[in-house]
């Protein structure tokens, strides 16, 4: 499993233009309005507020809503200007902008959860309200008219929900580690399948369309890129944080995926390279490089008369290997793996200055 973070030639680094510091409680999501200078955002203190940038080249908020709970997540659709607000009592409110930004006017009030609601969708293609909640429910509503279409029970509470259009697709992570494909249709929906690579909670989903790409963060630190569309059940990782994964965002146009985490860092990954998978981990009852048996092979052990080994995986290759024979770190960059790890004294041995060039791009 591989990727680049960050193209050679591209030296810049991010500027801040601007900082808006007013909630007094966490901001569970913000979102710029394109092609304005504004910014849509929603806290725990129970409110929506519309910033816009005056010409003093500060932001103002030009609406300030307070809502009947802590606003959990939201979906903002801007050529609607419609704006659907998920709350912690399981209601999700939608309002509709003016079109100067200065005006909320409210659309309709869906009881969708018996929980914190965690993630919604506003799809104008199907004229949907897609929803999670800590109830683990996946609820479809009509927009029009407000009915509940339908809904899935999950195995764990959902934290990361993405839609594809054109096959009606729902993707969707949860607190197991577990992504879900589903079908939906208008008044029901089908498994399709179900995969899980992290060993933590899902944290973040992200579609690419256009590549037929998923991509899901978590709390071990991961991102793994899953080629939906390429049928094969490639799945690169990718290791550039120290915590947990709390954001992602893709841009078609440079092919660049953006990832922050709760390590205070941002990281850009360029996608536009070639990538290799990651080794599946190898079996063995001995160490695959010298032979000495693991601490479990009883009987190598007692006809070699040897002490049993740790076991360990070479992080390049994939084989069983003990700490002797592994002692060895590197980074492997077109695997995906910008931090050192555990790699066997064959495969350093392989590695070029080449394969040592970083792409990556991180900001703190």
């Amino acid at each position: 499993m591989a990727t680049e973070i960050q193209p050679k030639p591209q030296t810049r680094t991010p500027v801040l233009l601007n900082k808006i510091e007013a909630s007094q409680d966490v901001v569970n999501t913000a979102v710029i309005i394109p092609k304005e200078d504004g910014v849509i955002s929603v806290s725990d203190d129970r409110t929506i507020r519309i910033w816009l940038k005056r010409d003093s080249g500060q932001y103002w908020p030009s609406i300030y809503h307070t809502m009947p709970a802590s606003c959990s997540c939201m979906s903002f659709n801007p050529e609607t200007r419609r704006l659907s607000v998920g709350m912690e009592n399981g209601t999700i409110s939608e309002f509709i902008l003016s079109e100067d930004y200065n005006k909320m006017t409210p659309e309709r009030t869906y009881e969708a959860h018996q929980g914190k609601v965690t993630v919604v969708l506003f799809v104008l293609e199907m004229e949907w309200v897609l929803s999670t909640g800590q109830d683990k429910n996946l609820t479809w509503h009509c927009s029009e008219s407000g009915t509940q279409l339908g809904l899935y029970r999950t195995i764990a509470w959902v934290s990361g929900l993405q839609f594809d259009v054109e096959t009606r697709h729902a993707f969707v992570g949860d607190h197991s580690g577990q992504v879900t494909i589903l079908k939906l249709e208008q008044d029901s929906c089908s498994l399709v399948t179900t995969f899980k690579g992290h060993t933590g909670n899902v944290t973040a989903l992200c579609w690419d369309p256009a590549q037929r790409v998923l991509f899901s963060g978590s709390s071990d630190h991961s991102i793994i890129m899953w080629d939906i569309g390429g049928r094969k059940g490639t799945a690169i990782e990718l290791q550039g944080h120290n915590d947990k994964v709390q954001g992602l965002c893709y841009a078609p146009h440079t092919r660049q995926l953006i990832s922050c985490s709760s390590d205070g860092g941002i990281v850009i990954w360029n996608m536009d390279v070639t990538r290799q998978e990651t080794p599946e981990w190898l079996d063995s009852d001995s160490c695959q490089k010298c032979e000495q048996p693991f601490f479990w092979n009883f009987k190598q052990m007692w006809d070699s008369k040897k002490i049993g080994l740790r076991q360990h995986h070479c992080r390049k290759c994939g084989q069983a290997v003990c700490g002797k024979c592994s002692a060895k770190r590197s980074t492997i960059p077109l695997m995906g793996f910008e931090f050192e790890v555990r790699v066997c004294d064959s495969c350093h041995e392989s590695i070029t200055d080449e394969d040592l060039h970083s792409s990556g791009k991180a900001f703190h």
